[in-house]
C-alpha cells in the first residue's frame, strides 16, 4: 500500500485535475495494447488516453469491455480494435462497484462483467479505479452481487442458486424492460448475507450451467487504486503483479 499523489501538488495541470485517472494510466507506453472497461471512473482513465493520443504522447491500440465504451473510446480518437484478433494485453484500465484490501472486486452494475473478466485474464496487469466510499471490509457489504444468466432456462438458474441459500430479481431498466447485456444476457442482482465464503460462492456459481458470469473478482485485480475525497491516490498492488516500468 502506497500514497501516490495528491490533487494539487505541483506536477502538472493535469494531474491537478485527475490524479486517478493519472496514476491508472501511469505504465501505459506507445506500443501497448490497452484494455478499456465500463463505466463512469474507468472512462476517467479513457479520456485521459485520448488527450495523450491526441497530443501525440501516446500511440496505443485499444479493446473495449462494452458497446458503450466502445463508441466512447472511437469518438475520442482512440484506435478501438476487435478484441477476437488479440491474444495478449498490455494493461487493464477498469472501474469497480466495490473492492476490499485484499483486492477481492465486485463487477457488474454496467452489466459487463464476463467481457471485462475475458479482459482481465488476457491482460498482463490490470489496475481498477475507485473512489474510497467503494472500499468495505467484505465486496458484498455496500452492493449486490451481479449473475449473468442465460434467458433460456431462466427460473432453473434461479432456482439453482436460490438452492445456494441466495435470491436474485432481474435487473430492469428504468422503463421496465428487461436489462439485457451486450451479449444478449439478463442480470440477477443477488444479495449477499455477509457470511458468505467467496472463493466457495465463485466456484459453486460457475458449476451452474446457466449461469454465464458473476461480479466476483477475487484475483482478477494487479493493482487497485482509491481515490480519497480530497484527491488523495492509495495504492495497494498485489504482491505477485509487476508493471511495466
Amino acid at each position: 500500500m502506497s500514497l501516490l499523489w495528491h490533487r494539487g501538488s505541483a506536477l502538472s495541470d493535469q494531474n491537478v485535475a485527475d490524479a486517478l485517472a493519472e496514476a491508472a494510466i501511469a505504465s501505459v507506453k506507445s506500443g501497448m495494447t490497452v484494455g478499456l472497461g465500463a463505466g463512469t471512473t474507468a472512462a476517467r482513465g479513457v479520456r485521459l488516453l485520448a488527450d495523450n493520443v491526441r497530443e501525440g504522447k501516446l500511440e496505443i491500440k485499444c479493446v473495449c469491455a462494452s458497446e458503450a465504451t466502445e463508441d466512447a473510446a472511437k469518438q475520442l480518437g482512440l484506435d478501438v480494435i476487435e478484441f477476437c484478433l488479440v491474444e495478449e494485453l498490455d494493461v487493464l484500465i477498469d472501474g469497480a462497484d466495490e473492492i476490499d484490501r485484499n483486492l477481492n472486486v465486485m463487477k457488474g452494475s454496467r452489466g459487463a462483467m464476463a467481457r471485462e473478466r475475458m479482459l482481465a485474464w488476457a491482460c498482463r496487469h490490470t489496475v481498477f479505479m475507485v473512489n474510497d466510499n467503494k472500499v468495505s471490509d467484505q465486496i458484498g457489504n455496500k452492493t449486490s452481487l451481479a449473475v449473468a444468466v442465460m434467458a433460456f432456462g431462466l427460473a432453473s438458474t434461479r432456482a439453482a442458486i436460490r438452492r445456494l441459500g441466495l435470491n436474485g430479481v432481474c435487473r430492469r431498466e428504468m422503463n421496465g424492460d428487461l436489462f439485457v447485456t451486450d451479449n444478449g444476457n439478463l442480470i440477477l442482482d443477488v444479495s449477499l448475507r455477509g457470511d458468505e465464503t467467496l472463493t466457495e460462492l465463485s466456484a459453486a456459481l460457475n458449476d451452474i450451467p446457466g449461469v454465464v458470469d458473476h461480479g466476483l473478482f477475487l484475483s482478477e485485480a494487479d493493482e487497485i487504486l482509491i481515490e480519497s475525497e480530497r484527491g488523495a491516490v492509495e495504492r495497494l498492488l498485489r504482491t505477485h503483479a509487476t508493471a511495466e516500468a
